[in-house]
């Protein structure tokens, strides 16, 4: 594991998408997995201005959502897609051929998370997985109590998270599940990157990385994977006893 601080979250948005840009540099046809939500929009923005910058050719990029909400699509302002759409793929002008994101409004969710695994195990797994940390500790809709081995799931959505959740949407909506990524997936990546940033997420930085790894902290299992980076501010580091 490798744990990076940053004065702010400028800068620590800049160094985790100059990370992504070296990986897509190395491999220009790379499956990215894209999380929704406040620490990475920052990250997304750099890397959206980076690429345009270079000139780089993003068509051969695909891309794989981490997680969406029950009942929800990209045609759903404050879904996951939704966001990514405005943040990434839309400013980028990634086809839809390489986008492969969760729909929640599928008939058969089931199978909804079959095809989502299909299509990773298709592309020979994930380059690089983007990921943020909710406040209980759970990655991805993986909520507390979530067993590691799990890939692509249907998730009940914990309370702390339902809350937290209606941030994204312009009136309350009901938020109790979700599909999502599994632990498993994640840990079969071949790169993941954690963003996480303000003072709100200090406490939870702390039990994610110096209590035992366990369901209760399901970021936690993150800790076992052997090229893990996680990109903190120094606000959401500030507790921590060992910082790098």
């Amino acid at each position: 594991m490798k744990l990076f601080v940053y004065d702010n979250y400028e800068t620590m948005s800049a160094a985790a998408a100059e990370a992504v840009m070296q990986e897509i540099q190395i491999k220009n046809d790379a499956l990215l997995c894209t999380a929704s939500g406040d620490s990475p929009a920052g990250l997304y923005k750099k890397l959206v201005d980076n690429l345009k910058k270079n000139n780089t050719d993003v068509s051969k990029l695909y891309f794989v959502g981490l997680d969406e909400w029950m009942g929800m699509n990209g045609n759903d302002e404050g879904s996951c897609r939704f966001h990514l759409n405005n943040q990434l793929f839309n400013p980028l002008n990634i086809s839809e051929n390489n986008i492969v994101f969760f729909d929640g409004r599928a008939k058969s969710v089931n199978m909804e998370c079959g095809r989502i695994d299909n299509f990773i195990k298709n592309k020979n797994g994930i380059d690089v997985a983007i990921v943020g940390l909710g406040m209980n500790g759970h990655v991805g809709m993986n909520e507390p109590g979530t067993p590691a081995l799990l890939h692509s799931h249907v998730a009940k959505i914990d309370p702390v998270t339902q809350q937290v959740g209606q941030k994204y949407f312009k009136e309350k909506k009901e938020i109790s599940s979700g599909l999502t990524l599994g632990i498993a997936n994640l840990l079969e990546a071949k790169n993941v990157m954690l963003i996480v940033s303000g003072r709100k997420k200090a406490e939870i930085v702390k039990q994610v990385f110096e209590e035992k790894i366990s369901e209760k902290l399901p970021a936690g299992f993150l800790r076992n994977h052997p090229s893990f980076s996680v990109y903190l501010d120094t606000e959401a580091a500030s507790l921590l006893i060992n910082k790098v």
